[in-house]
Order: C-alpha cells, then sequence, then structure tokens
C-alpha cells in the first residue's frame, strides 16, 4: 500500500454513524501487510436483508462464488473481508478456505452458512491460509461494536491512499433512516458490475427483492461507470444490507413513492464512492470525466466514453496536460459505435477546442492550457447523432501507476 495519499483525496472525512443492527470489528492477521489491519467482521441482527452485483469475470473468486449462492436466501447474518489475499485462481484450496470462514461465522453468530457473505481482495493466485482469518473472528465477534465504520474502511483498503466512505440520512414515509458505505480500489478498475469491493448498510425496512432491484439501478450510471485501467477485477463485489431497524413501514416494490428520497440517496452515495475509487487510482494525480452526448442511443455513448476514459493515449495526455483533441477523435473511431467524423465537437472543460471535425476557429492554445492545468478534466463530446448520453469517471496515467504495478507482489 502506498504511503503517500492522492492529491485528490477528499479534503474531509464525514463522520459516519453507527447503523442501528450493525456492529464492526476490524483486527490485524498479517495475511500480507504488517502492523495495519486486514480483517473486517461486520454482524447484522436477524432478519437483515441483502442484496449485491458481483463480478461478471468468467474468473472470479472463491469468495465471489460464495456470495452468488448466498444471494439467492436473500438474508444476512455476518460478512467477513480481508486484504492482502484475493483468494482467486486458488483452485480447491480457495473454496476450502472459503468454506472453512464461512462455517466458523456461522457457528459464532448462530446462523446459516448462507447467511455469511465474503469478500477477498489483493494478490491473486496465492493461496490464503484459512487460519489466519478463523483465528480472529471469536474475538472480532466479541469487539464489535455499533461504531467503527472509517476503520473498516481501513480494514479493505490494498493499494488505496485513503479509505472511501460515504453516509446519507433521509426519510422513508415519516421515519427517518441512515445509509453508510465503504469502498476500496484504486486498480484493476473496470467493473462489470461494481467496484472491486463495496459494502453499504441502511437501518430501512426494505425486502431483498426490492432492495436487489433499487442496487441494479443504481449501480450502472455509478460504479459500472468507473474505470482506472480497463481491467476488471477477479474479486468485484457490492453488497448492500437492510436490516430493518428504522421501522419503516415496508414498501410495496422500488417504485414506491415512499422510497423515492431513499433511492436517490443511494444513487449519489454510490456514485460518490464510486468517483473516490477513480480519484485514487493508481499514480492518479487527476481525475477525468467522460460525458459522450449526441449519441445514437445511452448504450453507445456509454461504450464511446469508455473508449476514451479507458485510452492509454488519452489518460497521458491528460497527465501531461496536454489538449491533445486528436487522441480522443482516435477513441471515439475506435469505439465501433456510430460517429460522424464532421459532426464532432470536444471540450476539455469549459474549452471548445474541436467543432464540426477540425479544430474550433476560435480555438486558443493558452485557454486550452490553462484547462488541462484543473485537478478535474471534463472531456465533452457531442456526436450530433441522436439523444443518447453518458457519464464515465475515470484518472489520469502517471509512471507512478507502472511503479505501482510492477512490484505488486514483492
Amino acid at each position: 500500500m502506498s504511503t503517500a495519499v492522492s492529491p485528490l483525496a477528499p479534503r474531509s472525512v464525514p463522520d459516519l454513524p453507527p447503523i442501528r443492527g450493525i456492529r464492526i470489528a476490524t483486527g490485524a492477521a498479517g495475511i500480507k501487510y504488517r502492523d495495519r489491519t486486514d480483517v473486517l467482521l461486520m454482524s447484522f441482527d436477524e432478519g437483515t436483508a441483502v442484496a449485491g452485483v458481483l463480478t461478471t469475470t468468467r474468473c472470479p473468486s472463491a469468495p465471489v462464488d460464495h456470495c452468488r449462492q448466498a444471494l439467492v436466501g436473500g438474508r444476512a447474518r455476518v460478512l467477513v473481508v480481508n486484504s492482502g489475499n484475493a483468494n482467486a485462481f486458488t483452485g480447491r484450496r480457495g473454496v476450502a478456505t472459503t468454506n472453512a470462514t464461512a462455517e466458523a461465522a456461522a457457528e459464532l453468530a448462530g446462523c446459516s452458512p448462507d447467511e455469511v457473505f465474503l469478500a477477498s481482495t489483493g494478490v491473486i493466485g496465492e493461496p490464503l491460509d484459512p487460519a489466519k482469518i478463523v483465528s480472529h473472528l471469536a474475538a472480532l465477534a466479541e469487539q464489535a461494536a455499533p461504531d467503527g465504520w472509517l476503520e473498516a474502511a481501513r480494514a479493505i483498503m490494498t493499494t488505496d491512499t485513503y479509505a472511501k466512505v460515504a453516509t446519507a440520512s433521509v426519510r422513508i414515509g415519516d421515519v427517518d433512516v441512515r445509509i453508510n458505505g465503504i469502498a476500496k480500489g484504486a486498480g484493476m478498475i473496470a467493473p462489470d458490475m461494481a467496484t472491486m469491493l463495496s459494502f453499504v448498510a441502511t437501518d430501512a425496512r426494505i425486502r431483498p427483492e426490492v432492495l436487489q432491484a433499487l442496487l441494479a439501478r443504481a449501480v450502472a450510471p455509478s460504479f459500472n461507470s468507473v474505470t482506472v485501467d480497463s481491467d476488471t477485477s477477479t474479486s468485484d463485489t457490492l453488497l448492500v444490507f437492510a436490516t430493518g431497524a428504522a421501522g419503516n413501514a415496508e414498501p410495496a416494490g422500488a417504485d414506491d413513492p415512499a422510497l423515492a428520497e431513499f433511492a436517490g440517496a443511494l444513487d449519489a452515495l454510490l456514485l460518490d464512492l464510486a468517483r473516490q475509487v477513480a480519484r485514487d487510482g493508481e499514480g492518479a494525480r487527476k481525475e477525468i470525466q467522460v460525458t459522450v452526448e449526441g449519441a445514437s442511443d445511452p448504450r453507445s455513448a456509454k461504450r464511446i466514453a469508455l473508449s476514451i476514459a479507458n485510452s492509454p493515449l488519452v489518460k497521458t495526455a491528460v497527465a501531461g496536460e496536454d489538449a491533445n483533441w486528436g487522441r480522443v477523435v482516435m477513441a471515439v473511431g475506435k469505439a465501433g459505435e456510430p460517429a460522424e467524423r464532421d459532426r464532432l465537437a470536444i471540450w476539455f472543460n469549459d474549452v471548445r477546442v474541436a467543432h464540426e471535425g477540425e479544430r474550433d476557429p476560435a480555438y486558443s492554445e493558452a485557454e486550452a492550457s490553462s484547462a488541462m492545468r484543473q485537478d478535474i478534466i471534463a472531456i465533452r463530446v457531442d456526436l450530433g447523432l441522436g439523444t443518447g448520453r453518458w457519464t464515465v469517471y475515470s484518472c489520469d496515467l502517471t509512471k507512478d501507476y507502472v511503479a505501482i504495478n510492477g512490484d505488486y507482489r514483492s
């Protein structure tokens, strides 16, 4: 893990209040990192609903397989997370470690292993000794307390330079409810569901199927629209837990008007966490926001936006503060989506650099260079074809990214 905090880290960290029905503990198991916490345990009151989205990679980790099966039941009592080892591509030993951890946690909680949710992040291909986690579970269960959200976010970090947290307070009907969320991720970020790891909890009373519908909507413009390096992790896991302790009337469905404020807050919280992931991209110095509009449809707009955001040439141009719109044109053209060269317009922040397929008649190198010196670079492309629009969040590509990943296993 890097010791230098990203220059894009939040200026302040919100206080995350306790969520009724949840207790948290963290510990140091020495899985990879010395002198830091690397195991997280959350315990939930009986009846807690759970929803989740998981990586669609064809090479998922053992914990992802476990969560996929456990989500069928829709109920959760325990979450156990470790950092430093992904328990991915570990064969039968990986499955055995997952089973041993789930069974030990279930015994402590007095529940079924299908009510235990697991996640692991870190090095792929290294066997994970279950004893390193299982031996700490009893003490963690004993120590678990309602507060500790910031410590939880720190325990799941790998190459992250800061803990990623967010919180919101809203109402369902006439009842106040809270939502807290944490995330980790800095590299191997091009989710096809969520981000590397993210856990959200609320004291709202919401049935699992309704919670799943809300999550499926919220993940598309947030975690599924963030990329650091175009690489989808084996471990991507986003879980949302609802304890029901707030005592609100149970919503009839995802479109229940009583859920409107909650749904909006969930959308905003996930986008906040996703942007924090992009801003902590390994070696990042600038956040890139790519908005494509005027596309044939939103799906096409998203594919083109991802083509731009994932382009090493675009990302290095941003790192070098070079307003090189030619690289954006290249990324639009290679996306394989409908586009007409002579209709393109391109902006860097508020400076239009290209119009109708050529350099803007009023182009100013000084204005463009000034725009590229900002911490946030908003690249906007108008295709002039339709009404499709999408925004993707990313970061620049610096020499530090190579340094961090060149010796990641060392």
